[in-house]
């Protein structure tokens, strides 16, 4: 079996892949097993969450990752949007959340405001979201219409959350999805892997830090395999080594032509029943 693979895909304008042709790609990369597509937030992209739900509206089979910044998105919001994203394609969504500054909602009511440092930021943004994804349980949805009863309301947890940054009550006010709750994937990039490690399901690494970021993951108080390690590539490495790796993450050099080829090279991967379950299913 083939370790996991995603795909980083820019899509918009000019000098990135065009909607037409991320179509044609996620066709491509459902039928060869990848994992997930990797919607990065450039200056020129097309909004990643919606390029999300318009692609997997035509091709279902695959998961899709969505970058979403820290900045302009309260975390609420943001947890609302990933969430019904990850219920409409029956937990095949996560998203790559990335450092930033904070949003207009959240200043106003922040308990210390005025603090700039993106890495807690992000710590604690990631922390808020995966609270807030586990406070509404899918099994406290019982839709019983004979006895009357939607949803067992004692199953339903408000998160209570004061932070440096925000202070966010919840809960959410729909259940979680089959796979649980979205993945959430960090590039390390300017984050540290102490702060990643405490609460990333996916952590992106280059190949010349793997094997310190393997090294600080087992260390971090989580078992390593509730943790895929990732590392970015132009193209895929001989598929004898891999290191401490977990699977790759590709992102190619290139149009759609380039990003098709790439896909049609990689050794095919069977489905998983959900984005979770793909990354979580690393051949030994």
């Amino acid at each position: 079996m083939s370790v996991p693979v995603q795909i980083a895909l820019s899509v918009g304008g000019a000098g990135l892949v065009s909607p037409a042709d991320a179509v044609r790609i996620a066709a491509a990369a459902e039928a060869a097993g990848v994992v997930a597509l990797r919607l990065t937030d450039t200056g020129a992209a097309l909004d990643p969450t919606v390029v999300a739900a318009y692609l997997a509206g035509i091709h279902g089979g695959i998961g899709y990752l969505p970058e979403l910044p820290t900045t302009g998105n309260a975390p609420f919001n943001a947890a609302r949007r990933i969430l019904s994203l990850d219920r409409a394609t029956g937990g095949r969504a996560g998203v790559v959340l990335r450092p930033g500054r904070g949003d207009a909602v959240s200043e106003l009511t922040a308990p210390e405001p005025g603090l700039t440092d993106p890495v807690r930021r992000w710590g604690e943004y990631a922390h808020i979201l995966t609270r807030l994804w586990e406070s509404f349980p899918r099994e406290a949805l019982i839709g019983d219409r004979d006895a009357g009863v939607l949803v067992d309301d004692a199953l339903i947890r408000p998160i209570g959350h004061e932070g440096a940054h925000y202070r966010v009550a919840g809960p959410l006010d729909g259940p979680s999805s089959v796979q649980g709750r979205p993945v959430l994937v960090a590039d390390l990039g300017v984050l540290d892997l102490a702060t990643v490690a405490a609460v990333a399901d996916v952590v992106v690494v280059d190949l010349a830090h793997a094997a310190e970021a393997d090294a600080a993951l087992r260390t971090a108080g989580r078992a390593r395999d509730d943790i895929t390690l990732i590392g970015r590539v132009t193209e895929i490495p001989d598929p004898a080594w891999r290191g401490p790796l977990d699977g790759f993450e590709l992102a190619v050099t290139g149009g759609a032509d380039e990003i098709l080829a790439a896909i049609a090279a990689l050794e095919p991967r069977p489905p998983a029943d959900t984005l979770r379950g793909a990354y979580q299913t690393v051949a030994a």
